[in-house]
């Protein structure tokens, strides 16, 4: 009756009907426009600091920590700190690894609710630009030559910035480990006037990841996850470095 492999198979099949279904792709799209407008994604938090993600992406994000079990987890853009929780509070039921949070501006506030995390021994916050070479270099000072590192860039938007970044974080992504870049969406939607952003369609994380990928060709797309995730920020933008 619970046959593990048959329901992992079952499940992919589904995911992949499910991502060729173009009734089901419209749906999606219109729940992720609709819901912006009631900020839907910042209804959610994690060990009780918000967290600005769509559950989808939440809970693919904790499948790939937990499968990949990565030493070192890089972060650009860390807002409230819920998904600094969230790769934290993992890595402490994993026995090891740090956290590495990059953000322009860091609250005293929001310091202090992490560094009360339980799991607050797991993590390390850096002030200053994701893209500023001296916030770059700080960032490798926690890597050793051992770690297993993953990167999630979700800082500034813009594509000028998305690929200055993926240029400075992609090649330190160890081999069998996850890029994932957020808000690919901003490409695929119209332009929210509700919430004026310096990015919008032409000019965001997706254009940045295609023009990076035209470059490199040391990751690829893990369909399964992309084809899975239905209302996401990150359409196509869950990447695992080959090797």
């Amino acid at each position: 009756m619970f046959d593990r492999e048959d329901f992992e198979r079952t499940k992919r099949k589904n995911a992949h009907e499910q991502a060729d279904d173009q009734a089901f792709a419209g749906i999606v799209k219109d729940f992720v426009v609709r819901s912006d407008q009631f900020g839907y994604a910042y209804q959610w938090t994690w060990l009780g600091l918000p967290i600005i993600q769509m559950p989808s992406d939440i809970i693919c994000t904790q499948e790939i920590i937990w499968q990949c079990k990565p030493t070192v987890i890089i972060e650009t853009g860390i807002a409230w700190g819920g998904s600094v929780a969230l790769y934290a509070s993992l890595l402490e039921l994993l026995g090891r690894g740090t956290v590495v949070a990059v953000d322009t501006v860091l609250p005293e506030s929001n310091i202090r609710a992490i560094k009360d995390l339980k799991c607050a021994k797991r993590v390390e916050l850096i002030e200053g630009s994701s893209i500023d070479p001296s916030v770059i270099g700080r960032v490798k000072g926690f890597i050793k030559p051992d770690d297993k590192v993953m990167v999630l860039l979700d800082s500034n938007h813009t594509h000028e910035h998305v690929l200055a970044e993926l240029r400075a974080y992609g090649p330190l992504v160890s081999k069998g480990q996850y890029l994932i870049v957020s808000d690919t969406i901003v490409e695929h939607i119209p332009t929210q006037t509700h919430r004026p952003r310096a990015w919008g369609p032409g000019n965001n994380p997706d254009t940045a990841l295609r023009a990076y990928l035209d470059e490199t060709d040391i990751f690829e797309a893990d369909e399964y996850i992309n084809s899975k995730l239905g209302p996401t920020f990150s359409p196509g933008g869950y990447l695992v470095r080959k090797g």
